[in-house]
């Protein structure tokens, strides 16, 4: 199998080998000490400000993004969410569970936000805003300065779901002001899916501290209380933990943060650049690094997965709703190579010369 999809991705020997050992016991100094690299390790990677703190959750991202807006926001504010997908969407709807008053600031799919538009919302009473960095959905790379400043402008609680983008795309958490950052475990970080890592800023925590969320599993603040010692408060996925710590390292020991989000941009370049005389479409006006949103202009997107898949041993990444039939996505993100790269064009290729594509 080859994974071209968005997650989970393809994972390096050394990620996959630990997977394969018995998972150990937790409740241990040795485990502890994992975890408090692992937060170090998030901090130094998101660039977070002096004093921010990392914890991390045993449940999809999208837990972490209800445990944020559970935890972060009440009927006493009123936030803003950019809505340009179904990542948008997402975050929409859990503000409707949760009966936090919030407008949503719908796109077009593929669109950018713009200055204008955004500022269209300016000294509107809202207290916070909630986006997702990457539109998933649909490949769109948000500019998250501009948002920041308008977020600073209107002294907003300002929450970053960089679930694909983070190691993927550039961010800097104290530049930007952001207040919370979520990722997950099986984008750049290329582990199982399992974990999700909730990033906050000084005033995030503070947030979290004034809490009063009728909650017992995404009660942050126990989470953040619990991870002072390097602990959880329940079991947590402890092999995806320790298979997260060896892939921080790698990183650090491939260059960094910065150079992981170079590697992953060449990667982007490169498939893009094969797929330039194909009877493809790029939908994003403003593309993200870790993922290529591909409109087919001669066949059927869903198609198109279903044949890679079942004849070819490849897998991208179908769309859902109402973008399954014309839409399609090729990560970028895991542990995929210029060559991997040409494998999938040498299969549209074949598609081509079948009368499929």
């Amino acid at each position: 199998m080859l994974n071209f999809t968005v997650g989970p991705v393809m994972s390096s020997k050394e990620v996959c080998s630990i997977g394969a050992e018995q998972v150990p016991y937790f409740r241990t100094e040795e485990f502890s000490s994992v975890m408090l690299e692992n937060e170090k390790y998030m901090l130094e990677y998101t660039k977070a400000s002096a004093n921010s703190r990392a914890i991390f959750m045993t449940c999809s991202s999208t837990g972490s993004m209800e445990a944020v807006v559970m935890n972060c926001f009440t009927k006493n504010d009123k936030v803003l969410v950019i809505n340009g997908g179904s990542f948008g969407k997402r975050f929409v709807d859990l503000c409707i569970i949760h009966e936090i008053p919030h407008v949503s600031l719908n796109l077009e799919h593929g669109k950018k936000l713009t200055k204008e538009r955004l500022y269209e919302y300016d000294n509107q009473g809202f207290t916070g805003l909630l986006v997702n960095v990457d539109e998933t959905s649909t490949a769109v790379l948000y500019d998250v300065m501009m948002i920041g400043e308008f977020c600073k402008k209107n002294n907003l609680f300002f929450v970053c779901d960089c679930v694909s983008s983070f190691l993927a795309d550039p961010f800097n958490m104290s530049e930007c002001g952001a207040d919370v950052m979520i990722t997950g475990s099986q984008k750049v970080l290329a582990c199982p899916p399992g974990i999700s890592i909730i990033v906050l800023a000084p005033k995030g925590i503070e947030r979290i501290e004034s809490s009063e969320a009728k909650t017992m599993y995404f009660d942050l603040k126990n989470a953040l209380k619990n991870q002072e010692r390097g602990q959880t408060p329940f079991t947590p996925a402890v092999g995806i933990l320790l298979q997260i710590h060896e892939r921080l390292k790698e990183i650090e020991n491939k260059g960094g943060a910065d150079a992981e989000v170079a590697r992953v941009a060449a990667q982007a370049k490169d498939f893009r650049e094969k797929i330039k005389d194909m009877p493809f479409e790029l939908v994003s006006e403003s593309p993200a690094n870790g993922v290529t949103s591909v409109h087919p202009t001669t066949a059927n997107a869903y198609e198109i997965f279903l044949k890679l898949k079942d004849e070819y041993g490849i897998w991208i990444c179908p769309n859902g709703g109402d973008m399954k039939d014309t839409i399609f996505r090729v990560g970028h993100i895991g542990a995929l190579t210029h060559e991997d790269n040409t494998t999938l064009v040498n299969a549209f290729k074949d598609l081509q010369a079948r009368g499929i594509l």
